[in-house]
């Protein structure tokens, strides 16, 4: 077997890129890369060319998930900033003070989603707007 050439682990049931010998182990790694695991040399073979493309797809999705997982998610824990001179910004956080004097945190709540609603339709260059 050559360095980098694909064989399939009976034992482990899958796909690996043949890396080495490790004393009387071969050394394998998953085609999305990870962590490398020993295998009996009697317990491989080449792989067929389906089982080399399902694996690469099972990795393509893999990675797929992994950067659909690193999208940012907004900060959304502080509560939205009005743009200044907007007058429904203005209206908006003026209800946010009324219900935080009040400790109607249910309301507080109300008015920061239709801020950040309003902020997103009528502000999108200004974003969340930023918390206070």
């Amino acid at each position: 077997m050559e360095c980098g050439a694909f064989v399939y682990d009976k034992v482990a049931g899958m796909v690996g890129e043949f890396r080495g010998l490790a004393g009387p182990y071969a050394m394998l790694r998953p085609l999305n890369g990870g962590r490398e695991w020993q295998a009996d040399p009697a317990d491989l073979r080449p792989a067929t060319p389906g089982e080399r493309m399902r694996a690469g797809v099972r990795a393509a999705n893999e990675r797929a998930r992994a950067e659909a997982e690193r999208v940012l998610v907004p900060d959304l824990s502080g509560a939205p900033q009005g743009v200044p001179h907007c007058t429904a910004c203005l209206l908006l956080v003026r209800e946010r003070r009324k219900a935080r004097v009040t400790f109607d945190w249910s309301a507080e709540t109300d008015v920061n989603v239709l801020l950040r609603r309003h902020l997103r339709e009528e502000h999108p260059e200004a974003g969340d707007g930023g918390a206070d």
